[in-house]
């Protein structure tokens, strides 16, 4: 996944990348992502993380920008991006700049999503509230009353 201009690839992920001396082993990687070395197989299968480089015994040696793509990709899936988006962004990060207007369209239809579970959230919280306090002012009520 290639988002060609440096300003677009990085846009705030480095600062959730760690700085590494060298390349990281699959399994340096999983416990630095949480991801399970499974998942990070699984994710170089399908297509969502490409080119990751290997050494002369066909171990996998992820570079930082390996793990930036991988930032991105955690990031779309914790807010709930669809696999088969993900796959979608893929692909159209490898068509360059070309493809730069379908990927907009499909992150801003995905940040809509978010924007919409976030409000249905605050929602939920306030009626979470609402009856913290009527328990709590049911308490008090009653210590009053006592």
């Amino acid at each position: 996944m290639n988002d060609q201009s440096p300003d677009v690839e990085n846009c705030g992920i480095d600062e959730l990348v760690p700085k590494v001396g060298g390349p990281l082993t699959v399994g340096q990687v999983a416990t630095m992502t949480g991801l399970s070395i499974d998942t990070l197989r699984w994710y170089e299968r399908v297509g969502l993380l490409e080119g990751v480089a290997r050494d002369h015994a066909g171990r996998r040696q992820y570079a930082r920008t390996d793990l930036r793509r991988l930032a991105v990709l955690m990031r779309l899936r914790a807010t709930g991006m669809p696999i088969s988006e993900m796959l979608r962004y893929a692909e159209l990060a490898k068509g360059g700049d070309a493809t730069e207007p379908q990927r907009i369209q499909l992150l801003e239809a995905h940040r809509d999503r978010v924007l919409d579970h976030i409000a249905n959230l605050h929602s939920d919280l306030d009626i979470i509230n609402r009856k913290i306090a009527a328990y709590r002012g049911s308490r008090q009520s009653s210590a009053v009353s006592a």
